[in-house]
């Protein structure tokens, strides 16, 4: 039997050897509660800081300004609320803003976080995008006012792959307003992207360390000296004060382990990435009728590793079961919201109809991927999504009508 392929690097990564091997001693010889005096203690802290600068050296940034936190999806919420709660407060009471300004396609963990502020008595503007996924600049320079305290905008977006001008938004809000807090969620960017938070001119940024070969439950977050930011995580004196909780040494020191390796191997798995990305780009919407390629067509503006698109008139889901069939792991979306039935929100907010985007397939290779385990996607690909259509009624109506299997191959 064939070994599995799996291309669905954007959901999550294999631990990697190195990353195992650095994590090792944290979890057997210096066990001990970093937080603690004793030698055990003492040795555990050490692995901690030394975990903390090697961060904090490829984010360009002090290490005091890098809070361990178990994941994406916790830094996101801790510093959306954190610095919500805290810019609102700075303020006196008479001139308190309540303003947010993010994307309409940000990970459910920027958009639940903000909505449930928006509750709370929060106003929030939701940024529109373009049909490739681009946040509309001149809006964001429109949205932010002396009322702003924080914008959130991502980095790189999960589903489709487009690079958001995350300087150039920065230049914006800074313009604007010099106290606005500005997020980028870089959860996707890791690896792929330069991450230099002074270059980004972002005052915090989200890492998680399993979308990058490391261990999962473990992620980072930055945290500009001098923001604003209020802790949401109470009960103990661990990370400065604002992340309360033993810390997870052994998931740190694999996570600084795993940046240290993507940033030292970038260029190498970069180059890797496009020449398999660039493949499924130009060979999928060849083979298959009525692809449509999702996210940027210009290669230079969507993440090197990531492929994503819509076939018209099946449904994604049975995609999906069909190649697992054949021995291929794949994604028709974020992993956050697998078994959904409501589309992407990502592409209804760049304009896609709700038939279309339920059709929508994600492949996101990884540094182990070969040209070989493309080919074979290639190969096995077009007979199932042929298969589905000829099940499917909307399919025998489009024939019907003159725009089926005869009509010619789709695209963006």
């Amino acid at each position: 039997m064939a070994e599995r392929i799996y291309l669905d690097h954007a959901a999550t990564t294999p631990l990697d050897s190195p990353v195992l091997e650095a994590m090792l001693p944290y979890l057997t010889r210096y066990w001990g509660n970093p937080s603690s005096l004793y030698t055990e203690a003492q040795e555990a802290r050490k692995g901690l800081d030394a975990a903390r600068r090697s961060v904090a050296e490829l984010l360009g940034c002090k290490p005091q300004e890098v809070i361990f936190t178990s994941g994406g999806s916790e830094s996101n919420s801790l510093v959306i609320r954190g610095a919500a709660y805290a810019s609102r407060r700075a303020l006196p009471a008479g001139r308190r803003s309540r303003h947010i300004v993010t994307s309409a396609i940000e990970h459910h963990a920027v958009l639940h976080t903000v909505q449930q502020l928006e509750k709370e008595g929060f106003r929030v503007t939701y940024l529109p995008v373009d049909r490739h996924g681009f946040i509309d600049l001149p809006a964001l320079e429109a949205a932010v006012t002396a009322e702003t305290i924080l914008v959130s905008i991502m980095y790189a977006n999960n589903e489709v792959g487009s690079v958001e001008p995350i300087a150039r938004a920065a230049g914006i809000i800074k313009e604007k307003n010099r106290h606005t807090v500005f997020h980028t969620d870089a959860v996707q960017a890791v690896g792929t992207l330069d991450i230099n938070v002074d270059r980004l001119g972002v005052d915090m940024l989200t890492i998680a360390g399993h979308k990058i070969y490391g261990p999962k439950g473990v992620g980072a977050l930055y945290v500009r000296s001098r923001t604003p930011f209020q802790p949401q995580i109470l009960g103990g004196s661990q990370e400065r004060n604002r992340r309360a909780g033993t810390e997870n040494v052994a998931g740190a020191v694999g996570l600084a382990k795993a940046m240290e390796l993507a940033c030292s191997e970038f260029d190498s798995r970069n180059a890797h990435y496009r020449s398999l990305r660039d493949r499924l780009m130009s060979e999928l919407p060849a083979r298959i009728p009525h692809t449509h390629i999702t996210g940027p067509l210009d290669p230079g503006r969507r993440l090197s590793n990531s492929f994503s698109c819509c076939f018209q008139f099946v449904q994604g889901e049975a995609v999906l079961m069909a190649l697992d069939l054949q021995g291929i792991a794949a994604s028709s979306g974020s992993a956050c919201t697998s078994g959904s039935l409501e589309p992407s929100h990502v592409l209804v907010a760049m304009g896609l109809s709700e038939e279309l985007a339920r059709g929508s397939l994600r492949l996101t290779v990884g540094k182990d991927n070969t040209m070989e385990e493309i080919d074979r996607l290639l190969e096995v690909l077009p007979p199932i999504v042929a298969k589905l259509r000829d099940l499917s009624p909307l399919w025998r109506q489009a024939d019907e009508a003159g725009s089926g299997p005869s009509s010619p191959p789709g695209g963006n």
